[in-house]
């Protein structure tokens, strides 16, 4: 009977080990914020308070100056680091609702990840560096923040995507895709027969992760600047508009609105350091080139 104990024990002890370290994945519920460095904060402020009409909000992270409100996500600043780097991206940040949690579960996959850290509002949060070495913050946050109501003149309340520059689709579709469970959107290309981005959205949301692809090995600060963006959503591309130009904006250097490869109208602005700040509709009024939609699309 002993034996038969021993036995069983041995033969249990492997598959409870699995068990714990195969851990499901909790839920990925969309963007938390981003984070750029900058070189000229009062320059950001004027783009981001006086043309597109966001509030400004104290840090709660190490390291950063300012943070601008889009509705519960946020846009944070800080001081850049080196002046000469070509990348103003700091970070990328998730929300989940189980963070220690996804936090076992990466690590179980050897994903590098550094130790949870409780932020000033109390939330919860930890960097994990995926395989192109970006940083990618993931974060729970256990109570509602008291956040400043945003203005009539808020030109969005919802930041639908972020995008960033991609090497190699296939390793980073093994971090978003398999372990993440991030899905297609949507892709396409400048020709149909080509694909230049590729639209990755979180699994338990609408946002998306924009890969983009086939850019040169070392692009410069302006090109960098264009890759690694965010984008702002908004409902109507022309009251957007003309909400930007009450504030005074007018168009240059290409700022206008055009219709995307997928059907839906955008018009990029940019920070002072070359950053982009895309505004998108919600939804496409044109069928998009090369792919359709696969996922449900964001909405205010």
């Amino acid at each position: 009977m002993k034996k038969f104990l021993v036995a069983t024990i041995l033969a249990v002890s492997p598959l409870s080990a699995y068990a714990q370290s195969s851990a499901q994945r909790p839920r990925i519920t969309g963007i938390d914020h981003v984070s750029f460095n900058t070189t000229q904060p009062d320059g950001v402020k004027q783009l981001y308070v006086g043309v597109l009409g966001l509030t400004s909000a104290e840090p709660i992270e190490t390291g950063e100056t300012v943070r601008y409100l889009v509705g519960k996500q946020w846009v944070g600043y800080s001081p850049a680091p080196d002046t000469k780097s070509t990348s103003r991206m700091d970070h990328v940040a998730f929300s989940t609702d189980n963070l220690s949690q996804l936090h076992a579960y990466l690590a179980a996959h050897s994903i590098k990840v550094q130790p949870i850290e409780e932020g000033s509002d109390h939330s919860h949060s930890f960097v994990a560096i995926d395989p192109e070495q970006n940083r990618i913050e993931f974060v729970e946050r256990h109570q509602s923040a008291s956040l400043p109501k945003l203005p009539e003149t808020a030109i969005s309340r919802h930041m639908i995507h972020v995008g960033f520059l991609v090497h190699n689709r296939d390793t980073e579709d093994h971090f978003y895709r398999d372990l993440l469970g991030f899905h297609l959107y949507w892709h396409g290309g400048m020709k149909a027969n080509e694909t230049d981005w590729v639209a990755m959205q979180v699994p338990d949301g609408t946002d998306w992760l924009e890969y983009m692809l086939h850019q040169p090995e070392h692009p410069d600060q302006r090109l960098m600047g264009v890759l690694n963006h965010i984008s702002l959503g908004v409902a109507d591309m022309k009251r957007a508009q003309a909400l930007l130009e009450s504030h005074g904006w007018k168009p240059h250097d290409g700022e206008k609105a055009q219709m995307g490869r997928d059907g839906k109208w955008q018009l990029n602005l940019f920070d002072p350091d070359f950053t982009r700040i895309e505004l998108m509709e919600f939804k496409p009024v044109e069928k998009p080139c090369c792919a359709e939609f696969t996922g449900p699309h964001p909405s205010e």
